[in-house]
């Protein structure tokens, strides 16, 4: 696919004459070793390893990738930038931008938004996309904005370092509550919880259901349940491998029972550490607007590591019936008039 360049791209950037997207194959790999690359290496691995077995699947039955889908920018044989989207819900309804990569960012919007505006085509049954930007990002928001993104909330993002012993000290905040891993018995109360605290804007977007929640996390996964009305109250899971080591979480407090912050919540993070990787930090983020958090996290030595802006837009598709049903319509309309029409009914005889 060859795309033209806009000619108004800023100055003194290196301006092709013209570049081509090309999805990622193997052969590309070897030619992705710029320095901006060189991060994702093992994503664009996992992503042609996945490739070749879910095209096969995918002509035998229709279903959404799961391995990450990835498109690369090229000019002559020199890569210039790389897209990584990859879905976020079994069907297909929503997908996010994990990454968009440039070699040389300066003077390159158009590319930026090339690559961006072929994603989002590419992916057709997709009704929702999100993305993520630093707050200090001032060109990737511009780029995202442009694109039709708008913003749903600003994030802090933490890493915790976790403290050896807190799942002792802090055994006596669980009370009655029941500490349980993450598995498909228990998925639906993650679902219920992580529902409860989601703004609904957002959760109408991210359409997740219980499958969604468990393949994000590979299951990977630690529960605050109330025995009494098996509900979970709190909780912890996995998400990815964080870029600068460690892993990326997600903990969720359900908003009738944010009293357990604290205690009760830093055991749940200590078991994940325990869990996902002894030693390795925990990457967090938590809304600007919670106030009660954020000082519990930097009371208990978490380090602040910028802020994050979530941004999402919708798709709307024009669902043009098919070809063959128009012409059967058309057909219909045409032999109408030659069908054997009903005998009208008789007028009664009123007398006068």
């Amino acid at each position: 696919m060859a795309v033209e360049p806009d000619p108004t791209q800023s100055l003194g950037a290196p301006c092709p004459t013209s570049w081509r997207l090309e999805p990622l194959a193997g052969w590309h790999l070897p030619l992705l070793s710029d320095p901006s690359f060189l991060p994702l290496q093992s994503v664009l691995q996992r992503a042609v390893w996945l490739g070749l077995p879910e095209r096969l699947i995918h002509a035998l039955a229709a279903r959404q990738p799961i391995a990450p889908v990835v498109l690369v920018a090229f000019s002559e044989h020199n890569p210039l930038g790389l897209i990584v989207t990859s879905r976020l819900n079994r069907s297909g309804s929503c997908w996010q931008v994990q990454h968009l990569r440039l070699v040389n960012p300066m003077g390159q919007r158009d590319l930026a938004s090339t690559l961006l505006r072929e994603a989002i085509h590419q992916a057709k049954d997709a009704t929702s996309w999100m993305a993520t930007a630093s707050s200090l990002d001032s060109q990737r928001l511009a780029l995202l904005r442009e694109q039709g993104f708008q913003p749903l909330r600003t994030d802090q993002l933490w890493c915790w370092p976790g403290a050896h012993g807190a799942e002792r000290g802090n055994s006596s905040a669980l009370g009655s509550l029941q500490l349980r891993p993450l598995n498909r018995r228990n998925g639906a109360l993650l679902w219920h919880l992580e529902q409860a605290a989601c703004p609904a804007q957002l959760r109408q977007l991210l359409d997740r259901r219980v499958e969604d929640l468990l393949d994000q996390s590979h299951r990977k996964g630690w529960l605050l349940v109330d025995g009494i009305r098996d509900e979970a109250v709190a909780g912890v899971r996995w998400i990815g491998e964080h870029a600068g080591g460690g892993h990326d979480v997600e903990l969720t407090v359900h908003p009738g029972w944010q009293h357990l912050i604290g205690g009760a919540t830093e055991l749940l993070l200590a078991q994940a550490q325990q869990t996902f990787g002894r030693g390795k930090d925990l990457w967090l983020r938590c809304d600007v607007r919670d106030a009660p958090r954020q000082s519990w996290l930097r009371g208990r030595g978490a380090l602040e590591r910028g802020e994050r802006v979530l941004m999402a837009r919708s798709v709307w598709r024009r669902h043009e019936q098919p070809l063959p049903a128009l012409a059967a319509q058309r057909l219909e309309a045409m032999f109408g008039q030659l069908q054997p029409q009903r005998r009208p009914l008789p007028t009664p005889l009123i007398p006068r």
